[in-house]
């Protein structure tokens, strides 16, 4: 059978339109002039982007979505005759096959089907045709290949793949969301926040998803089609989500959690060139060498990109699209910013949610256990469970046609997998619903997410007693777990708190019935009970945000309802941890004794400085101080315990950037940052990021005389900045050229040895 790609090359008007002229020399033309031909194939690119929502992809192929019309135009070497064959193939994956519904053939003589698939001729005066092909809502996801056959000859357009995409705006599609606000929010928006820090000083932190940008959307269908998945699986996307999420975070295998042993995983990938494993701290878990990012926690990044160094998702996308290496390195909020980027790319409504004091339960009895001896320093040697000062993960949006009614909607994926799920190293889809109600075994992994964000925590006291370990349980907190649950609002710059998605309110009889369901549906009861007594104290400890080189101060408060005056001995026990309560230094120990003379007591308990500032250049992670503090009772020997979590404060960072600009025309990005801690800043950086704009040039400002001297430098990917003493001020001026218009956000960020993370952000609007 004759094809176009025999033919001589298109005329370069042709070409303009993405089509192929399919004419020989006149010798060939009169041997085929009585058969049909195709002489040029159009897939209308600009109108069927625009009225698929798919314009902002920076792709030549077209770009559709499953359950809505798209359109072709066919320039015909003569007209249409009726008894002229003229059909439509579309196939994807491997061997496409209608059997294996990887194969659409549609005849456009007739109004036949082909797996939920149709095509008839619009209009055809004369020599030009116009079709309109519908691809079902229940359509596999991927890329396609193109052609359109005659009696004897294939043809292909030039460029013959498209992309097809889920639908959310298909009432039939299964991510179908009703509201054009959040699909605007959750499908088309490129920027974001991801929330970190701790439940009582919550920080937002820009991202930059860039979901249309170049190679993007290639990768993310590289990314579905190298995992677990068979082809025809590829239009649901509850499998879909689950297969992305594990090949998103396969490369942190068991590292997650600190202490977590890794297990092989089983997903695969076509040839992959994986970072080699000389490069890469021994420390750090990659078993399924596939995966987008590797997962380090152990604080030394050598070999990659410290993970609070990513502002977005498109860098590590585009690298491993380019090399099909494993990226480094990354931690939850990265992995979920990826995933996130992934999902909304391939059409799944999305968002990252943060969960603050997030629940690690790896004896998966619903409860958390924390040991402490009687300085209140952390046994973590005793128990594997862990409480994260916060976790980040994505929700997706979607029908559960795999589960009984009730649970559609959100669905909790986690790009960081902590556990094996059925083999492979991977968190969800899990209902929200199902979390809401208890339902620990309805859909994926939804004991473990509810453990998350609902966990018992136990407090255990460990004293030595005649040489051997006592253990006494010394209070179970109810609602400890799972705080101010974080997203972004929809079409606003700031946070939304979806805790009530998750769980009733803490402490109420909803919430409390919701446990007892859950606790109901495991194969074994409840191991702990607390003696009835009643309590006639009460221990609380304030701690506020402390100025980095500031001293630590807790303020302790006594409380009780009756009794005589009383002997209590406060001891405190801190350390300087990551946010996934790994311990990166101690702080040491202080133990106070007062008399409690009235009815409430206060007693101060301060750090100095020093105790933590010499820490901070020792490990490349933005730490928090943690701890406990134990008040004992001299006369009963009675004791509580508080768990306290401070966090530090940084400077302010001032930008000066226009408001508008215009494509082409370079604008400048003055950074500007004044020192106003108590300690120098070393190996000072700064960067922008931003979604399109050429390649970044740094420029040096010079110096300003004293007294408002500006210590100046020019900064690049490897340029080591000064050191920035106290009160003095930093700048660099980095320059941009705008290559695609409309509203631009410039994220400028600093960086040193001491300060992790600063950032400052602005919104340019660029014209064309």
């Amino acid at each position: 059978m004759a094809s176009a790609r025999d033919a001589p090359k298109p005329l370069s008007a042709w070409k303009a339109t993405g089509g192929v002229d399919c004419a020989a020399d006149s010798l060939r033309c009169a041997e085929v002039e009585p058969d049909l031909q195709i002489q040029r194939i159009s897939l209308l690119r600009t109108e069927n982007t625009k009225a698929h929502h798919t314009t902002q992809f920076q792709t030549h192929k077209l770009v559709v979505r499953r359950g809505q019309v798209f359109h072709l135009h066919l320039l015909l070497s003569r007209p249409l005759r009726p008894q002229d064959t003229l059909k439509l193939q579309c196939g994807t994956g491997p061997k496409p096959s209608i059997a294996k519904h990887t194969l659409i053939a549609l005849d456009l003589s007739t109004s036949l089907s082909c797996h939920g698939w149709t095509a008839a001729i619009l209009k055809k005066p004369g020599l030009e045709v116009v079709v309109a092909v519908t691809s079902s809502p229940n359509a596999i996801v991927g890329l396609y290949s193109l052609e359109v056959r005659t009696e004897k000859f294939v043809f292909q357009p030039e460029d013959n793949k498209f992309y097809l995409l889920f639908n959310p705006w298909c009432a039939e599609d299964a991510v179908f969301l009703p509201s054009e606000e959040e699909r605007k929010e959750y499908v088309l928006n490129d920027t974001g926040y991801i929330y970190m820090g701790s439940s009582k000083q919550i920080k937002e932190k820009p991202w930059t998803y860039g979901q249309f940008e170049k190679n993007v959307l290639d990768c993310s269908v590289l990314v579905m089609n190298a995992g677990f998945l068979k082809t025809v699986e590829m239009r649901d996307p509850v499998l879909v989500s689950r297969n992305v999420g594990a090949m998103v975070g396969v490369g942190a295998g068991g590292a997650a959690g600190p202490g977590a042993a890794p297990e092989p995983s089983r997903l695969q990938a076509p040839q992959p060139r994986t970072t080699p494993m000389a490069t890469r701290p021994p420390t750090v878990n990659s078993e399924n060498k596939n995966g987008v990012l590797v997962g380090n926690w152990s604080g030394e990044y050598k070999g990659g990109t410290a993970p609070y160094q990513w502002a977005g998702s498109v860098p590590i996308l585009q690298q491993y699209y380019a090399t099909r290496a494993s990226v480094a390195f990354g931690q939850c909020w990265v992995f979920a910013g990826i995933l996130t980027t992934v999902l909304r790319a391939l059409g799944i409504p999305a968002r990252s949610v943060t969960v603050f004091d997030s629940a690690h339960d790896t004896e998966k009895n619903l409860t958390l256990d924390v040991y402490v001896n009687e300085m209140g320093k952390t046994l973590s040697s005793m128990s594997s469970d862990s409480i994260w000062n916060f976790h980040v993960w994505t929700e997706a949006w979607m029908r559960r046609q795999d589960l009984p009614r009730g649970n559609d909607g959100w669905q909790v994926v986690d790009g960081t997998p902590q556990e094996l799920s059925h083999g492979v190293f991977c968190c969800g889809p899990s209902p929200l619903a199902a979390i809401r109600k208890g339902n620990i075994f309805m859909g994926y992994d939804t004991k473990f997410v509810f453990s998350e964000v609902n966990a018992d925590k136990l407090i255990w006291l460990v004293r030595q007693v005649n040489g051997h370990e006592k253990v006494t349980l010394l209070s179970v907190e109810t609602m400890a777990i799972g705080k101010s649950i974080s997203t972004k609002v929809v079409g606003q710059d700031r946070r939304h708190d979806i805790t009530y998605n998750y769980k009733f309110p803490e402490g109420s009889k909803e919430e409390r019935a919701v446990m007892d369901n859950a606790f109901s549906l495991l194969s074994f009861t409840r191991e702990y009970t607390l003696p009835a007594k009643e309590i006639l104290l009460e221990l609380s400890v304030d701690a506020a945000p402390v100025m980095l080189g500031g001293p630590l101060v807790f303020s302790v408060t006594l409380r009780r309802k009756t009794g005589p005056l009383q002997s209590v001995t406060f001891s405190g026990s801190f350390d300087l941890q990551s946010y996934t309560g790994k311990q990166l230094a101690s702080l040491g120990v202080v133990q106070k004794t007062v008399q409690m003379e009235d009815t409430v007591s206060k007693v101060v308990l301060t750090w100095d400085a020093k105790t933590y500032l010499s820490h901070l250049g020792n490990f490349d992670d933005d730490p928090v101080v943690k701890g406990f503090i134990l008040a004992e009772v001299g006369e009963t020997k009675e004791t509580m315990a508080a768990e306290v979590c401070l966090s530090f404060v940084h400077p302010e960072l001032t930008v000066e950037l226009p408001s508008t600009g215009k494509v082409g025309q370079v604008l400048t990005c003055m950074c500007i940052f004044k020192n106003s801690l108590a300690i120098p800043l070393t190996d000072v950086r700064f960067s922008v990021d931003s979604l399109g704009i050429a390649s970044l040039q740094v420029v040096d400002q010079g110096g300003v005389p004293a007294p408002s001297r500006r210590v100046s430098f020019a900064v690049s990917d490897h340029s080591v900045a000064p050191t920035v003493p106290p009160g003095e001020t930093v700048q660099s001026g980095i320059k941009c050229t705008p290559v695609r218009a409309g509203p631009r956000k410039f994220i400028i960020r600093l960086s040193s040895r001491q300060v992790k993370d600063i950032y400052a952000e602005k919104v340019v609007l660029i014209s064309s």
